[in-house]
């Protein structure tokens, strides 16, 4: 029988795996690093603007000049800057560190708290010297000492003439449970990028939608899209300051099902959404949707009107109305508001008069009634499936921040040829447990015999 050393393809990968990639990904650089490159891409993923359209990119990336000399509209979208939270290199980027994470939890935060957790005598007086805080007394006995760290809450371990005691193992936990919230976090995140989507409309008052423009959505984003139920903007409107500067703007929604029945209604305004089934509408933006008017006796008539360009000199919307049955005449109406003067213009581009919603104006020899300015509602909807595994993440990251805090303290005490031998040491608040110590020390003098106390230079150099 032939006995060979070579090792199997798998046992290799092991040892590869614990050797050279486990301590690399463990290692704390490399998670500072990437953490660096998540806060870079963030920042940028919140400058440029997420999800808009190519033309809105080709206006304000252009390639002359190109924004700090190469960031044109090209580079952004072949990078996926327009799209930062969702391309596979930041996914990536967010999962290498979640393996670091957790490999630092395995190779460091594990083994600490295993380390924390197992009790060792000292067993010679000498291993006391290395302590930052010790303390030698003549006639003092280990039992006395025993209550005296149970009364401040210690776990006591004592094995014939030797003690160890300690307390706040919670804060050896408490960077676990950190760790533990941050891959919360960012497994969090990825799902919400995978499965999440935005969309933007402009729907007119009085009108039932389904969600058809989205913007942006990951690849497993379709079961979230709403199918099997639409939304009614049953009404829309602005409310006005006494200047005439818009102080509100409201929309009254309502969930109704593929047959009409209202299932849910809400009314909504800035930072005051609908959410329903995971999906949430924002009231993000207004417009004028169309003019209802009437010539003379006709019944009510309804245009569309289209937003102009201004220049960057306000908002304004604009419609054409014939005043002949052939189209040979008619008026141009101007608006800029739900509720203020509409401006109404010739062929010739002439101001011929003014009107409001509820009056009517002479032209070309037919009475004008303007019944109603249709106003429409600018609405962001966003679904993110990750954003309640967030929110949990978060929490515990409180959690483990305030478990981190708790003060991880050691004493050890030896009882040898009648001196009592005293030490410890704690992770935090040193001070504070210094005069823990001291009164402990106290605490085992008695009033017929004095003590001389030998503490070490650590509390020397605090005295």
């Amino acid at each position: 029988m032939t006995i060979t050393n070579e090792q199997s393809p798998i046992t290799k990968l092991q040892r590869l795996f614990q050797r050279e990639l486990l301590p690399l990904l463990g290692d704390l650089r490399l998670a500072i690093l990437l953490l660096l490159a998540i806060a870079v891409f963030s920042i940028s993923g919140t400058v440029i603007e997420q999800g808009q359209s190519l033309a809105f990119y080709q206006s304000n990336y252009p390639e002359d000049p190109a924004l700090f000399g190469f960031l044109s509209w090209k580079v952004l979208l072949f990078l996926g800057l327009d799209r930062v939270y969702r391309t596979w290199w930041f996914l990536a980027i967010l999962i290498l560190f979640g393996s670091s994470l957790t490999a630092c939890t395995f190779t460091r935060q594990f083994p600490a708290l295993k380390a924390a957790r197992r009790w060792k005598f000292y067993d010679q007086p000498r291993q006391f010297e290395k302590l930052a805080l010790s303390a030698e007394l003549d006639r003092a006995m280990l039992a006395n000492l025993e209550p005296a760290l149970q009364q401040r809450r210690y776990k006591v371990f004592q094995e014939g003439n030797k003690l160890y005691a300690r307390k706040g193992i919670v804060g050896r936990i408490g960077p676990i449970v950190v760790h533990a919230s941050m891959l919360i976090i960012l497994a969090g995140a990825i799902w919400g990028a995978l499965t999440g989507f935005m969309a933007q409309e402009m729907i007119k008052s009085g009108t039932t939608f389904q969600v058809k423009n989205i913007l942006d959505a990951g690849p497993m984003a379709a079961p979230q899209v709403p199918k099997d139920w639409s939304v009614k903007v049953n009404r829309f409107w602005i409310d006005y300051t006494a200047e005439g500067s818009i102080d509100q703007f409201y929309s009254d929604l309502s969930v109704v099902d593929n047959g009409g029945k209202e299932i849910d209604r809400e009314t909504i305004y800035v930072n005051k959404p609908l959410r329903y089934r995971g999906v949430t509408f924002y009231q993000t933006d207004w417009g004028i949707a169309g003019i209802r008017f009437r010539l003379n006796n006709s019944p009510v008539l309804e245009l569309p009107m289209a937003p102009l360009e201004t220049g960057g000199k306000g908002r304004l919307w604009g419609t054409w109305i014939p005043t002949k049955p052939d189209l040979s005449q008619g008026v141009s109406l101007l608006a800029k508001d739900l509720q203020g003067t509409l401006l109404i213009y010739d062929t010739a581009g002439k101001l011929l008069t003014t009107v409001r919603a509820g009056m009517f104006a002479e032209v070309n020899g037919v009475k004008l009634y303007i019944d109603e300015v249709v106003g429409s509602t600018g609405l962001q909807i966003k679904a993110d499936p990750g954003i309640p595994i967030v929110y949990l993440g978060f929490g515990l990251l409180m959690v483990g921040v305030m478990m981190s805090y708790v003060s991880h303290s050691q004493i050890w005490a030896l009882q040898q040829d009648g001196s009592l031998y005293v030490g410890g040491r704690t992770n935090r608040a040193q001070v504070a447990f210094e005069r823990e110590m001291i009164e402990i020390l106290e605490q085992l003098k008695t009033p017929a015999i004095e003590e001389e106390v030998a503490i070490g230079s650590t509390l020397a150099k605090e005295s």
